[in-house]
């Protein structure tokens, strides 16, 4: 019998387990329902030699310094600063909404008397909110907020979640903020990358240890029973008395007790044309036009050299564990409804003593890549390793 199992072999599993059995010298079982490792992470090279992320666009950034120094364990990085654009009103400019795109698209008296006001009232190189802006009892400001929320933000919402803004949990506002700065990188994190070799090869080193096995293919329902009377957990009949940290779907873990907790998928439409270069950006957003939200060319992260390029369209949809092409959760739809309904699950969980959520899906939060290894390094020291 293994001292802990892992249902996931994304970055929050894979942590974890590393942790364990590096640290701990524990002896550590991983299942994942999917034929690889790497989660949403996964990388591979395609059939022109391409590196290319199956599942869409991974760009590790992050303000936390042992994060950074944590994954450079397992990897040295190629120098990437990430810089998106948008089409908007038949021009590309750049986003998040900085002073460089204010005046791409208004006109130049228009441009220069909003800049002035934003420093003053605002601040140089600070940033706000659009709904703060929307708010805003200056009327050129407000202006400013309405003409985003129009151009860039209704239309993709609707794409990206089924919904409006408006219906969503404001945090997802303030993700993309207004950037009162010159400044055309997407993130200004102190540490930014792309793995040399790949997202992979780093889960390939990560579980490269005798302490960890990996069942790939395996759902975890096919081998756990859960008692929910007696608060035991049974793995291939046996009682489990080790800890499992489980990162995929609450609602599922639980049989959908409570109903179940809506997620959102996505559909990549891959492409690979000879050219050197298809677009002028690694990543262009269609926040009005076509019904792909945005296209994504992958040889601008890697720096890879030929004649040959790859680029992905991404389709937004509703995830559907029953329906192929529509059976991977991306994301959590934050609204207070949905929130709700996952704190029924998350105090169901305490009633099991060695089963710890952990990751974006089981935690039910919209997460980057680094919070989720920051979280789980976070459960590993103090829910795992001093708990002994």
């Amino acid at each position: 019998m293994y001292d802990f199992i892992v249902v996931g072999a994304g970055f929050a599993g894979s942590v974890v387990a590393e942790r364990i059995a590096n640290v701990l010298d524990k002896k550590v079982l991983i299942i994942d329902k999917r034929n690889h490792i790497g989660g949403n992470c996964f990388d591979y090279y395609d059939g022109s030699g391409i590196l290319i992320h199956k599942y869409g666009p991974h760009i590790f950034h992050t303000i936390y310094k042992d994060v950074w120094n944590y994954l450079s364990k397992f990897t040295s990085w190629i120098d990437y600063e990430h810089k998106v654009l948008a089409l908007i009103n038949g021009k590309k400019v750049p986003i998040p909404f900085n002073l460089n795109t204010l005046h791409k698209l208004f006109p130049e008296p228009i441009a220069r008397k909003i800049e002035t006001k934003l420093k003053k009232k605002i601040g140089e190189e600070k940033k706000i909110s659009i709904l703060k802006l929307k708010k805003s009892d200056d009327k050129d400001l407000k202006l400013l907020g309405d003409f985003i929320y129009e151009n860039m933000f209704k239309n993709y919402s609707l794409k990206q979640w089924g919904r409006g803004l408006d219906e969503l949990d404001p945090d997802v506002g303030e993700r993309v903020p207004v950037f009162i700065s010159r400044d055309d990188r997407y993130f200004q994190d102190r540490f930014q990358g792309i793995p040399k070799h790949g997202y992979t090869e780093i889960f390939k080193k990560m579980l490269s240890h005798p302490n960890i096995e990996i069942k790939l293919n395996t759902d975890f329902k096919d081998v756990f029973n859960i008692d929910f009377q007696k608060g035991k957990v049974f793995y291939q009949n046996e009682e489990f008395k080790g800890k499992i940290i489980y990162t995929g779907e609450p609602d599922e873990l639980f049989n959908y007790r409570f109903g179940k907790l809506p997620y959102r998928s996505l559909k990549f439409v891959f492409k690979t044309i000879e050219k050197e270069f298809f677009q002028e950006a690694a990543v262009i957003n269609y926040p009005n036009d076509f019904d792909y939200t945005r296209i994504t060319e992958y040889k601008h992260f890697t720096r890879q050299k030929s004649n040959f390029t790859t680029f992905s369209k991404e389709y937004p949809q509703n995830y559907d564990k029953t329906v192929a092409g529509k059976n991977v959760p991306f994301y959590p739809i934050p609204t207070k409804n949905n929130y709700e309904l996952y704190e029924k699950y998350r105090r169901l969980t305490l009633k099991f003593k060695n089963i710890l959520l952990l990751g974006r899906l089981a935690e039910y939060k919209y997460l980057n890549m680094d919070l989720v290894i920051k979280n789980a390094l976070k459960l590993f020291d103090e829910g795992i390793s001093n708990a002994g």
